[in-house]
C-alpha cells in the first residue's frame, strides 16, 4: 500500500481527505490558502506518474513543514491502494 498526504494547519478542525469542502473554506478564511501554498511548492506534472507526483506533493509538505517558522502547519497521511 502506498501513502497519500495532506498539508494541512494544527487549528483545522476538518479531516482534508474526508470533509475537504468544510476543510478548505476553514483554511480560506482563515488566510492560510494551504493548496495555493502547496502548489507553489510541489513540483508536479502531468508527465510524471501518480506514485512520483505523491511522492513530490509529500516531500514538498515536508519542506513547508521544515521552514515553518510559526509551528502553523501539519502532515496528515493515509494508506491508499497501489494503482
Amino acid at each position: 500500500m502506498a501513502t497519500e498526504c495532506m498539508l494541512t494547519t494544527k487549528d483545522n478542525p476538518y479531516d482534508p481527505f474526508n470533509q475537504f469542502a468544510s476543510w478548505f473554506i476553514f483554511d480560506v478564511t482563515n488566510g492560510y490558502n494551504s493548496c495555493g501554498y502547496l502548489a507553489r511548492i510541489a513540483h508536479t506534472s502531468d508527465a510524471l506518474t501518480e506514485p512520483e507526483n505523491n511522492a513530490e506533493i509529500e516531500r514538498a509538505i515536508d519542506e513547508i513543514i521544515k521552514y515553518d517558522f510559526m509551528d502553523v502547519y501539519r502532515k496528515v497521511k493515509r494508506e491508499i491502494k497501489d494503482t
